[in-house]
């Protein structure tokens, strides 16, 4: 049942299953659901099917809809499981590549697919279905902002938040503070602005980084990293006249890192930043330890680029006692000692491929 469908929103929910029966017939065991958050009082529906024997697979496209409710009247009895775009591994998959990546042919197909990539993110509809990734993502976005959030939450100041939401997405991988996007649009409270952030997360369109901390309230306090959850959003929506490879390549690495802590239980990610300002991008931390510091560098060979880099990441390593050090680049692959510290350098196709679930 697609509940997308505006003839189900107001029918009595009495007469949906008996509608079912009669096209599939009475011998149904398994339903599956899609956006379900549409429907009014849904969960006490799906309780009902529960009780009555189903076995129920449930959708919905903001986590705000439907996290609460399944706590509530479905403790014990669900499993929930967060879908994210496909991953550049599961793109591979999707258009069936099947180069050896160890050849030279292999290799320049594969940072092509990379490239590709980039430029249509990992929507099914698009990568399977052939949709033209501009005009698909912009709908998407769109119709995410207008029906999940602005008219779902009543949101007064419509424009300001529209230009908020497109700017977040315009600079993904940049630090943000409540206190200077209140400024930048012009808005009454911090709160106003927490909400704001939440809204878009809850509706899977940003997520946020905090920066590292052993302290918990400096990690709620912190300045937030902010990423699209889908490489495509920047590409097509993007203000910016040009493409930043080192942006793209950076939100591509955050997307696979929050991908990766689902299968990966107490993983946590953060960002790394100095007194002085020096940045860490990604501070990988397992079972309470930090177990790696990864920097995002497309262009590596530039010098005064790797000298900042590499200078911050030495930084970190000594603070944080971590000696697993990671550089993602373009194109460079190698190993290098500096300041008595083993750094590694591996391209992004690469690194994708072997770090991916």
């Amino acid at each position: 049942m697609s509940f997308d469908d505006e003839r189900l929103y107001n029918l009595d929910s009495d007469k949906i299953l008996p509608a079912f029966y009669e096209i599939y017939g009475e011998n149904v065991k398994i339903l599956f659901l899609d956006e379900i958050q549409n429907m009014d009082c849904w969960e006490l529906f799906v309780n009902r099917l529960h009780r009555a024997g189903f076995n129920l697979y449930i959708t919905g496209s903001n986590a705000k809809m439907l996290s609460k409710e399944l706590a509530t009247h479905l403790t014990g009895r669900h499993i929930k499981i967060e879908l994210q775009p496909f991953s550049f591994s599961e793109y591979l998959k999707a258009k069936g590549f099947n180069e050896d990546i160890n050849t030279t042919k292999g290799r320049t197909k594969i940072k092509l697919e990379l490239k590709r990539y980039i430029q249509s993110g990992g929507f099914p509809e698009v990568i399977m279905e052939n949709e033209n990734p501009g005009l698909y993502l912009r709908e998407l976005y769109g119709n995410i902002i207008e029906k999940d959030i602005i008219g779902r939450y009543a949101i007064e100041h419509k424009k300001t938040f529209r230009e908020m939401a497109i700017g977040l997405i315009s600079n993904t991988g940049r630090s943000v503070s409540y206190n200077k996007l209140k400024n930048q649009y012009n808005l009454g409270s911090e709160h106003t602005i927490k909400n704001y952030l939440l809204y878009l997360e809850e509706a899977y369109l940003l997520f946020a980084l905090s920066r590292f901390s052993n302290k918990v309230i400096e990690i709620e306090k912190s300045d937030k990293k902010i990423y699209a959850t889908d490489i495509g959003f920047v590409t097509h929506l993007s203000i910016s006249s040009s493409p930043d490879y080192g942006r793209n390549y950076e939100t591509i690495v955050a997307i696979s890192l929050f991908g990766k802590k689902y299968f990966i239980p107490g993983m946590e990610v953060y960002y790394w930043k100095s007194a002085l300002q020096e940045e860490v991008d990604f501070v990988i931390r397992e079972k309470r330890k930090v177990s790696q510091l990864i920097q995002v560098c497309y262009n590596i060979d530039n010098y005064d680029t790797k000298t900042r880099e590499i200078k911050a990441l030495l930084k970190a390593s000594k603070e944080l006692k971590c000696n697993n050090l990671l550089v993602i680049t373009g194109e460079k692959e190698a190993e290098e000692k500096v300041g008595g510290k083993k750094i590694k350098y591996v391209p992004l196709w690469k690194w994708l491929l072997k770090s991916e679930p």
